[in-house]
């Protein structure tokens, strides 16, 4: 898994291997079209220490048609009730953010050193958000599969972050095969479970899937949770995942997605969580880092005489020895020493130095 930049409100940041987690906070319907709201979950996302917050940028029309036909009906029994008992189009009437609020969430999202970062679902969506110039684009799941959209995004060449939950392999091979035809930016897959559930089966992460993407397309590859807890996303980052995407809420809302979501508090918490990680992980280092360590390396062995020796006697395997401290020379010239002449009286107990043999 190969790493890339974009430019960020707080400079250039590298996305994907041994670079730290890129933090998405996904804003969704959890504003309840209360600009305030809407306003609020930026300055919490960005307090929590996220790197970018997530919009929803459709409107009821880009995502669907007024009909009340059953096709049209939401269902599903793992579904949340809010979500039931309405036509896709009242659903995403109570959800959608409004257009006039972009530009403004972008201002203060960027003001605050975060990436702005739209997820369209349509072409036209597309044709809006372009006006505002973002740095990335999220695709969602239920989008990956639009082959017409996907053409339409990759030729923005702005970095696509593109979650497949429930999709095939063909499905993904698809997609990806779409993209790059296109000659897309760059391209970020996030394994997502789309349960929507408060209380997610754990055995149904299986967040290997997320180092097999990377591996098999070469891409940098990441985690989408549409489930609530913060364990799993958590692990996902300590399992390599580059990008880790998660629902924020304010605290004792109430909203159609509040139930799956972050409140500010356990955002924060995950965040934390996942930075603390990172420090443990740390990089690929070898040798002393720190004063205790450098102290301690004085109890490794070394050569030492240990009965004592007259000038010109030779050294022999009764007379040195490897043992502690490390005051002497390193065990690795014990073949070197062994017949060498004493160049002085040497007495036991002395560490064995070039300047002692001749």
């Amino acid at each position: 898994m190969r790493a890339f930049s974009i430019k960020t409100p707080r400079g250039e940041r590298k996305i994907g291997k041994s670079q730290p987690c890129f933090i998405i906070a996904e804003m969704s319907s959890n504003h309840n079209q209360d600009y305030k709201k809407a306003v609020e979950i930026v300055k919490v996302a960005a307090a929590a220490g996220v790197d970018a917050i997530k919009l929803q940028s459709y409107l009821p029309d880009t995502m669907t048609i007024d009909c009340n036909k059953e096709w049209f009906l939401v269902g599903g029994e793992n579904n949340p009730e809010t979500w039931k008992k309405q036509t896709f189009y009242e659903l995403y009437s109570k959800a959608y953010t409004p257009r006039e609020w972009h530009q403004p969430l972008k201002d203060l999202a960027e003001s605050l050193g975060l990436v702005f970062l739209p997820t369209p679902y349509s072409i036209e969506d597309i044709d809006f958000l372009e006006t505002l110039d973002p740095v990335m684009y999220k695709v969602a799941s239920y989008e990956a599969t639009d082959v017409q959209f996907l053409r339409r995004i990759a030729k923005t060449k702005r970095p696509i972050v593109m979650s497949v939950g429930f999709a095939t392999l063909e499905e993904i091979e698809l997609s990806i095969k779409v993209l790059r035809e296109a000659d897309s930016g760059e391209i970020i897959i996030l394994h997502c479970v789309t349960s929507y559930a408060d209380n997610p089966r754990l055995e149904t992460s299986n967040l290997r899937t997320m180092l097999n993407i990377s591996e098999r397309f070469d891409l940098v590859s990441g985690f989408s949770d549409n489930n609530g807890g913060v364990e799993i996303p958590v692990l996902a980052a300590a399992m390599g995942a580059a990008v880790v995407e998660k629902h924020l809420v304010l605290k004792d809302s109430d909203t159609l997605d509040s139930r799956f979501s972050l409140n500010q508090v356990s955002f924060k918490r995950m965040v934390e969580s996942i930075r603390s990680n990172e420090k443990i992980m740390g990089v690929v280092h070898f040798g002393t880092q720190t004063p205790e360590e450098e102290y301690n390396r004085q109890f490794r062995r070394s050569l030492f005489v240990v009965r004592d020796v007259k000038k010109g006697e030779k050294f022999n395997v009764e007379n040195v020895r490897s043992i502690r401290p490390a005051y002497g020379l390193e065990t690795k010239y014990f073949d070197n020493i062994i017949g060498k002449e004493a160049a002085e009286d040497v007495g036991k107990g002395t560490p064995i130095s070039w300047k002692l043999i001749r």
